[in-house]
């Protein structure tokens, strides 16, 4: 079945797409995605065609992402986040799937495959089985790997637990990388949607330290008034 698969994208590819796509997600020599391949399929083509194939063995979805093909790491990631879902109630099965995630970090190099992935992975494995280990991935040299600790939060939101999400911003606030300040300030936007206060309450002592991008994207929801008092620090 995997190499049907590998030759079904094959066949989808898109020369054009792929050049744009790679620009778009940095893929020249010192970007981070340096080394990325692209083949060009847009994510609705994608998902539809990996359809018959959620049933890899492990074995296989380890070969895809293992692949510096983008699309493939990404089939497998989407095959991944599908079979995690559809296995309800088997806690085994969910236990097998994070820990082949967790293994792969080092795949998930891109912050669309995080952003897909870990929150319906990680996040919600971890609302069961505690959350010790985001606060190691946020000390990650690995960019991934904290984007990773950040974004799980998202799941851990939605259930209104908004202190874990707080927790890692903390550690992140002074991150050098700006898909790590975007994605921190993402997750502040989510905790504001659920509590406002909790936000602020975070933000007023932190937020002239805050990188301006972490900060824009989490008051993003605010009332303009509010929003400008913020960004020239007259809070």
């Amino acid at each position: 079945m995997l190499n049907e698969l590998i030759y079904e994208l094959k066949s989808l590819a898109n020369p054009e797409q792929a050049k744009n796509l790679s620009r778009y997600f940095k893929t020249g020599k010192g970007d981070y995605g340096e080394g990325d391949i692209f083949l060009g399929i847009k994510m609705p083509v994608l998902r539809t065609a990996i359809k018959k194939y959620i049933n890899l063995p492990f074995n296989e979805l380890q070969t895809l992402l293992n692949s510096r093909i983008h699309e493939h790491r990404m089939a497998a990631l989407i095959i991944l986040v599908g079979r995690y879902k559809k296995t309800k109630k088997d806690l085994l099965e969910k236990r097998r799937i994070y820990e082949f995630y967790m293994k792969n970090t080092n795949n998930i190099n891109n912050w669309d495959l995080v952003d897909l992935s870990c929150p319906a992975i990680v996040g919600d494995f971890l609302t069961r089985e505690g959350t010790g280990i985001l606060k190691m991935l946020a000390r990650s040299e690995n960019i991934w790997e904290r984007r990773i600790a950040v974004i799980s939060t998202f799941a851990l939101i939605k259930k209104r637990n908004l202190g874990e999400s707080l927790a890692i911003a903390e550690m992140l606030i002074s991150d050098k990388h700006d898909l790590i300040h975007k994605a921190v300030g993402w997750m502040l936007r989510e905790v504001g949607k659920k509590n406002i206060d909790v936000l602020e309450i975070f933000l007023k002592p932190r937020y002239k330290e805050m990188p301006r991008t972490m900060l824009r994207y989490a008051i993003e929801k605010f009332p303009e008034e509010k929003r400008k008092k913020y960004l020239k620090g007259e809070i």
